[in-house]
Order: structure tokens, then C-alpha cells, then sequence
């Protein structure tokens, strides 16, 4: 059986399927970021209270990563994919008829649950599909439409919610979710190299387990998790200080500062690079240091200089990010995927914390508190990466000396 390759209308199909796929996924997910405003005014909840409608689903997310990635082993990769996508549409119209805040916590909850259908399953199919010589530009066309979609979702929510409300927004992109989901259906061509196999939970807890006693595989899961809740706890809050007294910004212009994420794919693909002539230890360094001198700009009272510390911030984390994950899969020694699950378990679940528990610094300390949190988990993370590069040092073999 032949594999998909690049050039061809079968691999072109499957590519927009799976960027489509990635678009409906993320662009749910995000959705109430530029909503917590809304939601502490209309249900009179605390910014951190508010912040649980991304909180809980990114933290459902990141344990059903794993479940879902074992269950894609016995039912099928474009089964459970599409079930994930067209569940995750219809929540988002059923949470515009939320009578009030628990129930849309609770239907969060169920999405974070579909959500991972698609990041759990997506690499594993091009993996098993598509010929290795077309891989690389298949893996970015998903990623970016990941990183596309994430952006979108935030975009459109707080446009709508400017000239509509926001229950408006969530039909609109719950129907448009509808719509991709349908075409996604469509395009995505049926597996053929996939061959179902009993679920195997014994042997996939010991392959976790193996995976968390490689210290440099835990310096990396930490990573993760300390990059994501301090880049979540910027992006969560920033609306309330803009908002507020003396920018008075609208939710519509509030909205669109997400458009920076769009220096990510730059810097993604440009650390990637980076990495490869002076090493992905250094590099990682200073995208965290970065990271770090952007969420100090955004102290001053100036709009400009707030808005260049953001953009300095994305680009660092996307950069710093990138370098993490892809670390990840050259540190372990086998079973792959598994150390990746890992890994994103750390970056969801990070989200969720820091997220949730940036919240209690805004009101208690105000944007001076919400910086002086994420400090700290900058600062962690270069701990962290201090001792990836103490480990290397200690490393004898060539196949690991090439890691560092």
C-alpha cells in the first residue's frame, strides 16, 4: 500500500483535513480567554474563578491526551478524530445557552475531554501515513493549524462579543466548527497502514513510569509546565489591566492583541534553526530570558511599551517552547509518543495551575503581582534548564553529547 505523498491530491486532502481538524480543536479550546472580563461582570465570579472556563479544560485535557492515545491503538485514528471535532462543535453552541456558570464549567469540562481526540491522534496518523520524505512539511501544516486556529478562536470571540455579545460568538463558531467538521470528514482519506491492537494499559503505565525516571525528561516536563502557566496567566489577565482605568480598551481591541501570537510562527521555526548551530541548551536559555525581559516591559504605564513586552513574551515562549518539545523526543530513548504525552500532560496541566492561580496575585497584588508570579515560574524554568545542561556535561556517549 502506498504512502501519501507531497504533490499529490490525496496528500493535499489529508493535509487541510488535519489543518482543519487542529483549527476546530484549538479554536474552542481558547475561546473564553478574552471572555473572563465578561464572565466575572455577568456572573459575579473573581478573575480566578473566571478563569477556571479555560483552566479545567486544558487540565481534562491534558490526562485524556494519554487516554485517548491508547484508545486510538484499538478503535482507529480518523473515528475517534472525527467524534472529537464534531463533540467539541456542538458543546460550544450548547455553552451560549449556559444559565449560569457552573453549567458552563461543567460542559468546559466535557470539552476538555473531546479535545484531546485531535493532538492525540493527528501525528500519530501522519506518522503512519504519509511517506517519510513528505513528513516534515505535514507535521507543520497541522502544527500551524493549531497555532492558526488557537489564534482565531480568541480573535473572533472578542470581535463578536464588541458588536454582539459573546453567547453570539460561541453559535457562530460552533457552526462553523460544524461546517470544517464536515469537510474534515470528507478529505481525510481512510487509514491504510493502521492496524488495530488490544488496549494495553499495563504497558503503557510502564512506559510512563520508565520515562519519569530519566531526570532529563522530568527537567523537560517541568519546562513545560512552568512556561505554559506563566505564558496562560499573561495572557488570562492582561484583559483585566487593559480594560480597566486608564486604557479603557473595548473587548473588541483587547481581543485582537492576540494577533501577536503570529510572531510564534516565526520565532518557532527560527529557534528551530538556532538550535542547530549553537545547541538547543543555549538556545532555550534565551528564549526564557526573553520570556522574561518582555513580562518586565509590560510593567509600565505606557499602552506602547505593554504592548512590545507582549509581543517580546509570545515570542520568546513560542521559541523556548519549540526547543522543549522537540528535546523531547531525543532525550527518550523509546516510546516516543509516550514521552510526548508526557510532556504536553505538563504544558496542560501547567496552564490550568498557573492560569487559575495567577488570578489570586491579580487581586491580591494587582499586574505588579501577576509579573512577580510569572517570575517565578520563569525562573524555574531556567533553573531547570541549568540542570539539562549539567546533565549533558555528564553525558558520555556520543548519541547523547549530540542532544545538548
Amino acid at each position: 500500500m502506498s504512502y501519501l505523498q507531497k504533490g499529490t491530491k490525496q496528500f493535499t486532502l489529508a493535509n487541510l483535513a488535519l489543518f482543519a481538524a487542529g483549527f476546530i480543536t484549538f479554536a474552542n479550546l481558547y475561546l473564553t480567554q478574552p471572555l473572563l472580563p465578561q464572565f466575572s461582570e455577568e456572573y459575579h465570579v473573581s478573575p480566578a474563578v473566571a478563569s477556571l472556563s479555560l483552566s479545567v479544560s486544558t487540565a481534562v485535557l491534558s490526562v485524556s491526551l494519554i487516554l485517548f492515545g491508547s484508545f486510538s491503538e484499538a478503535w482507529g485514528r480518523k473515528k475517534l478524530m472525527t467524534f472529537s471535532i464534531f463533540a467539541a462543535a456542538i458543546l460550544t453552541i450548547a455553552l451560549a445557552f449556559s444559565p449560569n456558570f457552573e453549567i458552563l464549567l461543567l460542559l468546559r469540562i466535557l470539552q476538555g475531554f473531546v479535545f484531546a481526540g485531535v493532538p492525540a491522534i493527528a501525528m500519530a496518523y501522519l506518522g503512519e501515513e504519509v511517506d517519510p520524505s513528505s513528513l516534515g512539511t505535514a507535521m507543520g501544516l497541522y502544527i500551524s493549524g493549531n497555532s492558526v486556529g488557537g489564534l482565531a478562536g480568541r480573535v473572533i470571540m472578542g470581535t463578536m462579543t464588541h458588536y454582539f455579545n459573546w453567547q453570539i460568538g460561541m453559535i457562530f463558531i460552533g457552526l462553523l466548527s460544524l461546517i470544517v467538521s464536515a469537510y474534515f470528514v470528507w478529505a481525510l482519506p481512510t487509514s491504510k497502514h493502521f492496524t488495530p491492537r488490544p488496549l494495553q494499559f499495563k504497558a503503557l503505565t510502564k512506559s510512563l513510569l520508565t520515562h519519569l525516571k530519566d531526570p532529563g525528561l522530568i527537567c523537560l516536563f517541568g519546562i513545560a509546565f512552568t512556561l505554559m502557566g506563566g505564558f496562560v496567566t499573561l495572557y488570562n489577565y492582561i484583559g483585566y489591566k487593559l480594560i480597566g482605568p486608564p486604557y479603557n480598551l473595548s473587548a473588541g481591541i483587547v481581543g485582537s492583541i492576540f494577533i501577536v501570537y503570529l510572531v510564534g510562527t516565526f520565532s518557532s521555526a527560527w529557534f528551530g534553526s538556532l538550535s542547530d548551530k549553537f545547541g538547543r541548551q543555549k538556545v532555550l536559555m534565551v528564549g526564557i530570558l526573553i520570556m522574561f525581559s518582555g513580562a518586565i516591559l509590560t510593567l509600565p504605564g505606557s499602552l506602547y511599551v505593554k504592548i512590545i513586552g507582549i509581543v517580546l513574551f509570545t515570542f520568546g515562549f513560542f521559541g523556548a517552547h519549540s526547543i522543549a518539545s522537540g528535546w523531547v523526543s531525543f532525550r527518550a530513548k523509546k516510546d516516543k509518543a509516550q514521552a510526548s504525552s508526557l510532556y504536553l500532560f505538563g504544558y496542560y496541566f501547567g496552564s490550568s495551575i498557573g492560569g487559575t492561580t495567577g488570578g489570586i496575585f491579580w487581586v491580591s497584588w494587582g499586574w505588579n503581582g501577576v509579573i512577580a508570579f510569572i517570575s517565578a515560574f520563569l525562573i524555574t524554568s531556567f533553573t531547570l534548564s541549568i540542570i539539562l545542561l549539567v546533565l549533558g556535561r555528564k553525558t558520555k556517549t556520543l548519541n547523547d553529547q549530540l542532544q545538548y
